[in-house]
């Protein structure tokens, strides 16, 4: 899990932080937070791809969705064994039968006035 962590959670928690403070010039005193920087990098991406740098960010966005369930599926895949062990006991006690005794804990009678 700590290569998950270090290998898709971190990058896109930088790839993210840059878009959303250099989208909105929250430059922090450093020029690769700009508002400038920003159009640039994606101008320069556009125009390798031949693409208008909106449709870029659109493909970033999709990219980074479809990595991300692709990744979780990876995890879940080689976690199916505890997942399903938890699915079982989970399903397990919504199905068992309450004891009557705990019924009738549960019920708060309002003392009569």
């Amino acid at each position: 899990m700590r290569y998950v962590f270090w290998f898709w959670f971190v990058p896109m928690g930088f790839l993210w932080s840059w878009f959303f403070l250099s989208y909105h010039d929250i430059s922090l005193g450093m020029g690769f937070f700009s508002r400038q920087t920003h159009d640039l990098v994606f101008a320069i991406y556009g125009h390798i791809l031949n693409l208008e740098k909106d449709v870029i960010v659109q493909l970033l966005v999709k990219a980074c969705i479809v990595d991300t369930f692709l990744i979780m599926g990876i995890v879940a895949f080689r976690r199916r064994k505890a997942i399903q062990a938890w699915w079982q006991g989970r399903r397990a006690r919504r199905a068992a039968p309450v004891p009557v005794e705990e019924k009738a804990a549960d019920q708060v009678v309002a003392p009569a006035e």
